[in-house]
């Protein structure tokens, strides 16, 4: 089975042409191929599958522990160069479906035509408790606290397609996140589980984030995470719509007009290599 390797900002997976390739069990195929140390090391699979309404490609991603998300915002923007480079879609422009609905990417080149960035318009962001999906009253969850480990913590929860919630600190290199992570993740408020971020303001255009992602555990970067972490920052004040958020593989650019209309993620993409996996 072929395989290719991108990452977007350090959040990497592995890639397969649905159209060429069945895989039987995703699933299982994630946990073997994404294991770092007798796999090919990831934070998880990609499929990139013919589409089923107005898309050029579905998608369909399974983290490393195996379980399915309905997004992500790096692993989308790398699909579409995938899917471009594989003839799998033309143009620069992409529409790529997924769990969370369609999203359109727009593809960026350099001077020798190859892609490296991209900008994909997330959606809106889903912000009523029920639908993040989190426990809480009201009808946001802006600055609530949550008891874990014996400890109060304060956080707000955004869903972009997939559930975030967001933690400030003044020095987000001493928050714990390998600690508190895994138990924020599984905590009884988050039916679905969550992802975790940890945030510094640097500015009110910058922000300094740190995040366990769900499923995968601390990752380089996380694009639906950024996106949330830019709306956390406009609903309680912290930074404005344009924010540069430094991620531990790099820098993730973000905006939410001030209509709310979809927020917009504009970051790296890198293909690593290529390969070939002996199972489907």
């Amino acid at each position: 089975m072929r395989f290719a390797k991108l990452h977007g900002a350090g959040n990497d997976y592995l890639y397969v042409n649905g159209h060429e390739t069945e895989v039987s069990d995703p699933s299982a195929l994630a946990v073997r191929m994404s294991n770092r140390h007798v796999g090919v090391g990831a934070d998880g699979l990609i499929l990139a599958l013919p589409p089923e309404g107005d898309g050029d490609v579905r998608m369909r991603m399974f983290n490393a522990d195996g379980s399915e998300s309905e997004m992500c915002g790096n692993g989308v923007r790398c699909l579409a160069a995938f899917a471009v480079t594989r003839g799998l879609a033309a143009g620069d422009t992409v529409r790529v479906e997924t769990l969370a609905g369609l999203r359109e990417v727009a593809l960026h080149r350099d001077e020798a035509g190859r892609i490296v960035r991209g900008s994909t318009a997330m959606g809106r962001p889903i912000l009523a408790p029920a639908d993040i999906p989190v426990d809480a009253a009201g009808d946001r969850a802006v600055d609530v606290p949550l008891e874990v480990e014996g400890r109060t913590l304060t956080m707000t929860c955004v869903s972009m397609g997939n559930p975030h919630a967001i933690f400030y600190t003044d020095a987000v290199a001493d928050w714990p996140l390998e600690r508190l992570g895994p138990a924020i993740e599984r905590h009884p408020r988050f039916p679905n589980r969550v992802n975790v971020h940890a945030v510094e303001v640097v500015s009110s255009e910058e922000a300094t984030v740190r995040t366990w992602e769900r499923g995968s555990g601390p990752t380089l970067a996380c694009g639906t995470g950024a996106c949330a972490v830019g709306v956390a920052g406009v609903l309680t004040g912290r930074t404005g719509r344009r924010l540069r958020c430094y991620v531990p593989g790099g820098d993730l650019e973000i905006a939410w007009p001030a209509d709310d209309a979809a927020v917009r993620l504009t970051g790296p993409i890198e293909e690593v290599f290529t390969g070939e996996w002996p199972e489907g």
